[in-house]
């Protein structure tokens, strides 16, 4: 953890920047002294985190801005590597936008309020998110929030009271809206057995989502 005002206690005292320290050669097998590597400069090093990042997943400018600024590149160098990243394509917040929206909306059963908050927390505009959101409609969204309650019901035991009941709140958590949520668990229980399908057709789907959402205002 760093100390008072952020700084590397590695760097106590000595001035230099997190990306310019600990670079030493390998020792020798014969004992002499590990030859010193040449020095870099800020924008081979900030190029060299870039690449590390984006090697376990694509990331966000937002997302690299962030890992270089931990490693006190400074300001001017960043703009200056991530500019030229995003004219030739390496990171791009659009495409990025588009390809965790698909994947996980696809992957996860995710709704488009917990794909903007994903994407939001990975430094994406809302203007882009919007796009890339856009491509997740309504009917889209009812149909996987009907694919996850009928895959969890499938093992699911309980009272038919007990099964509405957290099967709405496993959507919730997924961030679809209570409307959608409800009627996609009524409809499944519906589809269910008797004793299911007679709890559903007692159940008043728009009062209960109406209820919902006022609770959440």
């Amino acid at each position: 953890m760093y100390g008072a005002g952020g700084t590397d206690p590695g760097s106590a005292g000595t001035g230099t920047p997190a990306w310019a320290r600990g670079r030493r050669g390998r020792a020798r097998d014969d004992g002499a002294p590990a030859r010193q590597e040449p020095p870099r400069s800020e924008s081979e090093v900030a190029r060299e985190i870039c690449l590390r990042q984006l090697a376990i997943r694509p990331r966000t400018r937002a997302e690299l801005t962030k890992a270089l600024l931990r490693k006190e590149i400074s300001e001017e160098v960043i703009a200056e590597v991530l500019d030229r990243y995003d004219e030739v394509g390496i990171i791009d917040d659009a495409a990025f936008a588009r390809a965790w929206v698909s994947t996980r909306h696809q992957g996860r059963g995710l709704a488009r309020r917990a794909l903007a908050n994903e994407l939001r927390q990975r430094g994406v505009d809302a203007e882009t998110a919007g796009e890339a959101l856009a491509a997740v409609d309504d009917e889209a969204e009812a149909s996987a929030a009907r694919d996850l309650v009928d895959r969890k019901l499938r093992t699911a035991s309980g009272t038919p009271d007990a099964i509405f009941r957290r099967l709405v709140a496993m959507l919730a958590r997924k961030g679809y809206p209570a409307g959608v949520a409800i009627r996609a668990v009524k409809d499944a229980l519906a589809a269910r057995d008797a004793e299911a399908a007679e709890f559903a057709d007692a159940l008043d789907a728009d009062a209960l989502a109406d209820a919902a959402e006022d609770l959440q205002t």
